[in-house]
């Protein structure tokens, strides 16, 4: 009868030992499953994040000055920082890009005539120089005017949604050539101005205007193709 008790007594703290046992397992594994929960939970709401993600990491500052997070643009209702609203903004990126497209051809095409009359004006003398002088000043104005108007229209649009690929590219490349036709552009502006009283700089001038036409016939021939 002895035997048969503590027989018993042992079968009992065996079985209430595997409990115990089996309720600490279930509790660690309702722990582990908390914290997957909260990490699936923690990777879904950063994946969200990313999705609503309305501007690129980077962006030029006149971009940022009209279309940044907190640029004017953003002061109208119509061009408030929301998904839908910011697809109006690509459509309106769009329309000034194919705009800066047909107005860099036209001042392209009056580089053309413009250097075609410079290069006359440089051998000529009297009142053929004074009509050259006047149709080359006029070609020069209309020329500077589409040309900081195509500068413009790329500049000030809005930024595009996602991030540039990393190495080079065409746009890379098409912007690279537009600091060097912008600087040459400047230039032969400035020098053509200094013409009057120095004579002497005008081999700095033409090398100015050839350099910013070649590089801006480069920067239109890269993005085409």
């Amino acid at each position: 009868m002895r035997t048969f008790t503590l027989i018993t007594l042992l079968l009992l703290l065996v079985s209430f030992r595997s409990q115990a046992q089996k309720e600490t397992t279930t509790k660690l594994k309702a722990a582990k499953d908390s914290t997957a929960t909260v990490d699936l939970l923690g990777e879904m709401n950063q994946s969200n994040q990313e999705k609503t993600k309305l501007l690129p990491d980077k962006i030029i500052f006149t971009q940022r000055l009209l279309w940044g997070e907190k640029g004017l643009m953003r002061n109208f209702s119509a061009f408030e920082l929301t998904p839908d609203k910011r697809q109006n903004e690509l459509k309106v990126r769009r329309n000034m890009l194919v705009a800066h497209q047909i107005m860099g051809m036209l001042t392209l095409g009056g580089m053309v005539a413009q250097g075609i009359v410079g290069a006359k004006l440089y051998n000529s003398t009297g009142s053929n120089y004074r009509s050259l002088r006047n149709t080359h000043e006029a070609l020069a104005s209309a020329v500077s005017v589409a040309y900081f108007s195509t500068a413009a229209l790329s500049l000030f649009a809005p930024p595009k949604m996602l991030n540039e690929r990393k190495g080079y590219s065409s746009i890379k490349i098409h912007r690279d050539l537009a600091i060097v036709h912008f600087t040459a552009m400047v230039s032969t502006l400035v020098l053509a101005g200094m013409l009057e009283g120095n004579p002497s700089l005008k081999p700095y001038h033409r090398a100015a205007a050839y350099t910013a036409f070649g590089a801006f016939a480069a920067s239109m021939i890269v993005i085409k193709f």
